[in-house]
Order: structure tokens, then C-alpha cells, then sequence
């Protein structure tokens, strides 16, 4: 169970277990939410920051809009929240989960009805697939569940109901032995992972695919392709077939709680030298000196919690 300590509610810091919404709220029952997965993290000059909160903040109402929720706190009280939620529960580095919801009123598909409510949770969180893989990767597996056509479900919200797919990828990946899976576009082109971005490198290139195929517009994904044009390597948006996982020198999955994780097998195919390749290494020593706040290029992306 994670502890959270005080959660900001609608406004106001709650303690824990205080923090309730009805079991006929709307987000239940048909999963009308949108959330965010954010960083705070220990700098080395001891101060904390949160990793590219603006961003953040801008893709969660963006998807709010696309669900036509309109969110009764501007940005900037909602930034605010998020500040002052880390602070009461004295976070030096963690995982912050903001979620915009429609709460309880009326049952039925449509949601206006319903008030539109909001929460924030801080907790301790560790590398999601785990210290270990970090350093030497993790094995995955194309998932036989793909990813919605972009007509179905619009993959550029992080919306909750999104997410029952990636729970049935990796429940089977899980189940299979793996540690994550990998889903399929709806044409049968490699998307994502159930909660990451996956880049590939090939030849020295760096091969990532597009947002036409399904997948979510990752925030550390764009960290990423910004490292690797700081580094000078050749970055590539390609429909890639599912053939490509196989043939790669290097595979790893990003984003902000995977942060930058390299893949060592493919269905119980290795990839490159079966552990985390060179051009993984630099890109994901770059990204930790940047979210530790020892590249002044990208000082920006820090938010002080003072």
C-alpha cells in the first residue's frame, strides 16, 4: 500500500484517509478521468525540483479539453497545489499523481452532468521496472493486445479509460513471465509500451514511432530526442514493423516513472548484447545529470519546490 500522507482534494489538503469520492461517481463506473504522472527529484545541490511541471500541466488540461471537461482551477492554482502538496508531506524526491475527474451526480454515459472534480497525490517512488533494470534491462513481449485506431480512443489523452488496455498488456506480459509488454498498433506497427514510449536504435539512428501509431506524446520521449540531437545522433519518427524489435541493436522504453529503461530481450529474443547498449548508457546518463540539475541548458525544466 502506498502511503501518500495529506492529499490536496478539490482545493483543500486532506489527510489520507479523509480523501473519498462516492462509489457512484461517474469516474468510476465509466472511467472519465485524466491524470498525469510527474518527477520531483533531490538535486545535487540538495534542493528538490519537479521534472518539467509546465509540460505536464499543459498536456493534463489538454486532455481534459479533448474530454470536454472543463477544470475548475486555472494552471497555476493547480501548480500550486502541486507544491504545496509535496511540501506538506515534506517530499524530498517521489512520484506526483494529479487527476481531473467527473464526480458523483447522475449515472449514464453522458458525463456533463457531473461535477468536475480534482485530486493530487506525492509518495515515495523508486525506479518502476525496478534498479536492476535500469542498469541491465528488462525482458518483454509483444503483447496480443494492440493499441485503438486513432478514430477510437484519442491516444494523445492520458485519459483513465485509456488505460484498461494497458492493463490487459501488462497483466499478460506479467502472467507470460515478462516484465512489460509491447503493444501493436491497430495496423499491426510497434506503439508503445502499456505505459512507456519506445525508442529503437538501428545502424546508429535512433528510431522512435510516430503519434500516428497509437501512442502518447511523452514527455520524456521529448527529453529524449533532445539529448540525442545534444549528442548528435540521428533521431527518426518511422512506422516500424513488429520485425524492427527483433533486428534492433538497442531497445528502451521512456518515460516518467520507467524514466529511461533499457529492453535486454524481445519474446525471449535478445537485443544487441542482451543488456543495456552504449548509445542507451549516454542518452540515460544525460537524462539523470539533466534531472538532477547539473545541465544548465535545461535548467527550465525544474521547478523549485522553495
Amino acid at each position: 500500500m502506498i502511503e501518500t500522507g495529506r492529499i490536496w482534494f478539490n482545493g483543500e489538503l486532506k489527510e489520507h484517509d479523509d480523501a473519498k469520492v462516492h462509489v457512484l461517481s461517474h469516474v468510476l463506473h465509466y472511467g472519465s478521468g485524466c491524470f498525469e504522472g510527474i518527477r520531483l527529484y533531490k538535486l545535487k545541490n540538495g534542493k528538490s525540483a519537479v521534472f518539467r511541471l509546465k509540460e505536464h500541466i499543459d498536456r493534463l488540461y489538454d486532455s481534459c479539453k479533448i474530454y470536454k471537461m472543463e477544470v475548475p482551477y486555472t494552471k497555476d492554482e493547480f501548480i500550486k497545489g502541486i507544491l504545496d502538496t509535496i511540501k506538506t508531506n515534506k517530499l524530498e524526491a517521489g512520484y506526483i499523481r494529479p487527476l481531473i475527474f467527473r464526480g458523483y451526480n447522475q449515472l449514464g454515459v453522458n458525463p456533463t452532468c457531473n461535477p468536475v472534480e480534482a485530486i493530487i497525490a506525492a509518495w515515495k517512488w523508486g525506479a518502476y521496472l525496478g534498479e536492476e533494470g535500469l542498469k541491465n534491462g528488462i525482458k518483454v513481449c509483444v503483447s496480443s493486445w494492440r493499441r485503438p485506431a486513432p478514430n477510437t480512443l484519442p491516444a494523445l489523452a492520458k485519459a483513465s479509460g485509456n488505460y484498461l488496455s494497458s492493463q490487459l498488456i501488462k497483466m499478460e506480459a506479467l502472467d507470460m513471465g515478462f516484465e512489460e509488454g509491447l503493444a501493436l498498433d491497430y495496423l499491426g506497427n510497434i506503439s508503445e509500451g502499456s505505459g512507456e514510449n519506445i525508442f529503437l536504435v538501428k545502424n546508429g539512428e535512433l528510431l522512435t514511432p510516430p503519434m500516428a501509431s497509437s501512442s502518447l506524446a511523452g514527455i520524456t520521449r521529448d527529453v529524449v530526442v533532445k539529448i540525442a540531437k545534444d549528442l548528435g545522433l540521428v533521431v527518426k519518427y518511422e512506422t516500424l514493423p513488429r520485425e524492427f524489435l527483433y533486428l534492433a541493436d538497442e531497445i528502451f522504453l521512456t518515460g516518467t516513472a520507467a524514466e529511461i529503461t533499457p529492453v535486454s530481450s524481445v519474446d525471449n529474443i535478445k537485443v544487441g548484447c542482451g543488456s543495456r547498449g552504449e548509445m542507451t548508457k549516454k542518452i540515460q546518463e544525460e537524462f539523470f545529470k539533466i534531472v538532477e540539475g547539473e545541465n544548465e541548458k535545461y535548467r527550465e525544466w525544474l521547478t523549485i519546490v522553495e
